[in-house]
């Protein structure tokens, strides 16, 4: 074999490879879905905090008290949208902005609206035009390669904690279906013995064997058959 044909397979492998999407990683910021109450009402109450205000500390307690178990009714959130709606019945929007840099739920690169892309802390007009520019995203690759065209590497970094781009049910590997949160080794052993999946009622029928409805729902927000 011959160094151009060689190097045509590998440039074909790496292109197939990177054409599945993954799913930013949270680093800190806790999953809306899967963190538990007390892990949402501390992260809640230390995003309103006003540190300079020692006599708000009882008071962002209880506002954190209580946004913990009005999300926890919630959940599922499918979209950060729906997150967006629960929190506005108690919040402002400056304070939302706040409680996003500790707790969300990721952003469908390829089909959110602006008004959902705009709930990214720190998000403009101009850089959410950025994003939408370039879709349809193949992979965080050609996200992080394209908004590191307008950001530095530590703010590409910090806005792909807020993004995902949906995994093919048929083509993504194993460590891929991994990345998406709370994801089990178990679980992606079912996902990929049911392949092909010619329908979502056919994913929701076998998934559906071993989860229950709500989170059926939840991991096939983060999956696509396109």
């Amino acid at each position: 074999m011959s160094i151009i044909q060689t190097a045509v397979i590998v440039t074909a492998l790496i292109s197939s490879t990177s054409a599945i999407a993954q799913v930013g990683q949270n680093g800190k910021i806790l999953d809306v879905n899967l963190a538990d109450i007390g892990s949402l009402e501390s992260a809640l109450s230390d995003a309103l905090r006003d540190e300079e205000d020692i006599l708000s500390l009882q008071s962002t307690l209880l506002i954190g008290a209580e946004l913990a178990e009005a999300i926890d009714e919630g959940r599922p959130y499918l979209n950060a949208q729906q997150l967006d709606n629960v929190l506005s019945e108690f919040l402002t929007v400056d304070e939302r902005r706040n409680a996003y840099g500790s707790i969300f739920r990721h952003i469908d690169l390829n089909h959110a609206p602006r008004s959902v892309i705009m709930l990214i802390p720190g998000m403009s007009g101009r850089m959410a035009h950025e994003f939408e520019e370039y879709r349809p995203y193949a992979s965080l690759e050609q996200f992080r390669r394209e908004i590191g065209k307008y950001v530095n590497e530590k703010e590409v970094a910090r806005f792909e904690q807020y993004v995902f781009i949906p995994l093919n049910l048929n083509a993504a590997s194993e460590d891929e279906l991994m990345t998406i949160p709370g994801m089990t080794s178990k679980m992606v052993h079912e996902f990929e013995e049911y392949r092909p999946y010619e329908s979502y009622e056919q994913f929701r029928r076998e998934i559906g064997k071993y989860v229950d409805s709500k989170e059926l729902s939840r991991l096939e927000s983060y999956v696509t058959l396109d």
